[in-house]
């Protein structure tokens, strides 16, 4: 049977974005689905639409969403997921509900202590206002310029804007920003002592609102678990718009050999 893979957007995104991941995926023989966040609707326009579904909806919710429909599938996925997707795909690999993780340019975990201003200049639209902690916002081009498609140019990063973005729940972030300062913060994951399967963290030189510096301080976090593989890939000149830019193919080729590397080729057993 061959391999399911399972791709998780992140903050600002809909799920829709993957589906060039998913094309090269089944092309190589693997099963895939892309599931979006709860309160997601079937496209970028209903999504946008109506977002309200989305409110409120926070990191443990969001990891609840995912794990209920992992543990209907016939057998334990990978996961592949970006930005807060990329947090999510860590919470599900610690707790053993997946094979293996790929984490593109991930939100930071609980743990993390560096604090780039690109990074916190990326969250201001969320960040700015409290009330945005119970509400979804959205992106302007100028804003998603900044936080996603700097590295690219204006007329692609405004073509990726107007194909996939939708308002993202502001929860998350808040939840994201305090975790070092909440005992049982909902960002917190298992990097010492959770025997689990291969993780690949992965970063772009250029992200703004996952900066190189908060994945390397991620990777760190894994150094004394010594019984399980944890990987870090960076991608020079590359920014958050990684997974959906024009560029995309060498961040999933790179994935594709990373997983053979690890046993999770599309027919391993």
């Amino acid at each position: 049977m061959p391999k399911h893979v399972v791709f998780i957007h992140g903050l600002w995104i809909h799920a829709s974005a993957w589906k060039p991941w998913q094309t090269l995926f089944e092309e190589r023989g693997y099963t895939i689905s892309a599931p979006g966040w709860p309160g997601d609707l079937d496209t970028v326009e209903a999504t946008r639409a109506n977002p309200d579904g989305l409110n409120n909806q926070g990191i443990a919710e969001i990891c609840h969403h995912y794990a209920d429909i992992l543990e209907a599938l016939d057998e334990k996925p990978i996961v592949v997921g970006h930005s807060f997707g990329g947090l999510i795909a860590q919470e599900l690999l610690a707790n053993n509900l997946v094979e293996a993780a790929v984490a593109i340019d991930p939100a930071p975990i609980k743990g993390v202590k560096v604090l780039p201003f690109s990074q916190l200049k990326s969250g201001f639209p969320v960040l700015g206002n409290p009330v945005n902690k119970s509400r979804t916002v959205a992106l302007t081009e100028k804003q998603f310029k900044y936080a996603f498609g700097n590295a690219i140019s204006d007329e692609e990063s405004n073509a990726l804007h107007a194909a996939f973005t939708i308002p993202g729940p502001g929860r998350p972030l808040f939840e994201d920003a305090t975790a070092n300062f909440v005992r049982n913060s909902p960002a917190a994951v298992n990097t010492h002592t959770a025997v689990r399967g291969p993780l690949l963290l992965t970063s772009g030189t250029e992200d703004h609102t996952v900066p190189r510096s908060v994945t390397v301080a991620v990777s760190k976090l894994y150094a004394d678990n010594t019984s399980s593989v944890t990987e870090y890939h960076e991608y020079e000149g590359k920014g958050h718009s990684l997974t959906m830019d024009s560029g995309w193919g060498e961040v999933a080729d790179d994935v594709l050999t990373w997983l053979a590397s690890q046993g999770f080729g599309p027919r391993a057993e």
